[in-house]
């Protein structure tokens, strides 16, 4: 029997030809207003959202539900006004004085190495919960503890690493993949995936929704 695990929702925008971002230094907005909308609602339905040191680098992400509504909805429930925020690092060089660590009043969780614990303990402790996730860290071992703290649903936002990663170890659930009306055409810029073997052998996700949301297409997928 497989250990529990939250219910894993991947969510991603790509340009047409698959792409997450271009090179420049400013990050290619690929969503449109209606889509950003959505994924707030989203996010706002869901108990932690995760993404991995290298997006928390690049991007300064702050993880919140931005819609007041949903914040209010959230804490009318008895929740935190944002999910719980999670990264995964296999060294732990993270920044405290960055955005996913200072804003919000959410729980923050950093999952590395048991090698890599102390020394992140050292550098984060004050502004996260450092965990230990294997070593080399453990995929279904990070899910597990998710699980253990009350995750039920968690939000997968990137980066290509992290989406190859959970793709490829088959712990994705649902896929909502957001399709920009554009062309990126860099092979220097970051893909949906790289190189994996994606179970299931042979098999095809179930498209269960396709809608239009400003000029961007989105479908669900949902994973056999």
């Amino acid at each position: 029997m497989s250990p529990p695990r939250p219910y894993v929702l991947l969510s991603v925008a790509v340009s047409v030809d698959g792409y997450l971002d271009d090179t420049s230094p400013e990050r290619l907005l690929l969503s449109s207003p209606e889509d950003f909308a959505e994924v707030d609602e989203v996010r706002a339905g869901v108990d932690a959202i995760l993404v991995g040191a290298g997006t928390v680098r690049a991007d300064n992400p702050r993880l919140l539900v931005r819609s007041a509504e949903h914040r209010r909805d959230r804490v009318a429930k008895g929740l935190p006004p944002s999910p719980v925020k999670v990264t995964l690092s296999s060294s732990g060089d993270l920044d405290p004085a960055a955005a996913f660590f200072t804003e919000g009043e959410a729980e923050r969780l950093v999952y590395l190495p048991d090698s890599a614990v102390a020394a992140a303990t050292a550098r984060l402790g004050a502004v996260a919960t450092v965990v230990g996730a294997g070593d080399p860290l453990d995929l279904a071992t990070l899910l597990e503890d998710l699980a253990g703290r009350g995750i039920g649903r968690l939000m997968v936002e990137g980066g290509g690493e992290v989406h190859t990663l959970f793709l490829a170890e088959d712990v994705v659930d649902e896929v909502r993949l957001a399709v920009a009306p554009l062309f990126v055409g860099d092979p220097g810029a970051p893909r949906l995936v790289g190189p994996g073997a994606f179970p299931p052998e042979g098999g095809r996700m179930r498209l269960v929704d396709l809608r239009r949301l400003g000029d961007t297409a989105v479908l669900r997928y949902l994973v056999s």
